[in-house]
């Protein structure tokens, strides 16, 4: 299929996630095919905004079972269904879920502080892929600097500029600021998806679902 926007359109789509989120990995990897299978890779402008699911979740975390049996409930027979599915729906998508028995839930700050900080540099959907693989995949604690550092560093955000930041109280009060307008615009969870800041579509939503949205949007642009 042939995109209907011209060559100098932009459709905007800003997403609303955490990167301790499973359904934000599906969610966008399903954005990601819709846009892929509509050919609008030149189209679309995605900006990645901060939500903490924990923002209180201690520096040492917590191990994940026990925080969702405590927060949600979740059984261990729920749990190990929950984690098998996600491993299978990732698959599907391109995307490895690498959980693990002592799996822990972190503090996110630190990691959407990088993400914040690396739209000024082009690096925005790098370094939120970086982070989910490297909590999701490589069962990394993405609460610890030194390792924030190396992967900050790995998709070309220098190396000395994000331990500054990350050390920076001042920075860590912009997040927690942008946050706070997310929640006073009613947002309660994540996924989140915007479009040209009007259409919104909450939760991992099927690539279909994305499709149609990005369809409809794209023709009230044309009108």
């Amino acid at each position: 299929m042939n995109s209907p926007l011209n060559h100098s359109t932009l459709l905007k789509v800003d997403i609303l996630s955490d990167v301790v989120c499973p359904w934000c990995v599906i969610g966008y990897k399903r954005l990601q095919k819709a846009i892929q299978e509509l050919q609008l890779e030149d189209k679309i402008s995605i900006e990645w905004h901060p939500f903490e699911l924990n923002p209180q979740m201690s520096p040492e975390g917590e191990n994940l079972r026990s925080h969702l049996a405590a927060k949600y409930g979740t059984t261990l027979e729920g749990s190990i269904a929950a984690r098998k599915h996600l491993t299978e729906l990732g698959a599907e998508l391109g995307f490895r879920f690498n959980y693990f028995d002592e799996m822990r839930m972190y503090n996110t700050r630190k990691a959407h502080l990088l993400i914040h900080k690396a739209k000024e540099k082009g690096l925005q959907e790098a370094m939120s892929q970086a982070l989910f693989e490297a909590f999701f995949t490589h069962q990394q604690d993405i609460s610890d600097s030194d390792q924030l550092v190396d992967i900050a560093a790995s998709v070309g955000f220098d190396a000395d500029e994000a331990r500054q930041l990350l050390g920076d109280d001042t920075e860590h009060q912009i997040i927690q600021t942008l946050e706070q307008q997310w929640l006073s615009y009613g947002f309660q969870g994540v996924p989140a998806f915007i479009f040209n800041h009007g259409v919104t579509l909450t939760g991992a939503q099927e690539i279909d679902t994305f499709k149609s949205v990005l369809e409809r949007v794209i023709a009230e642009e044309l009108v």
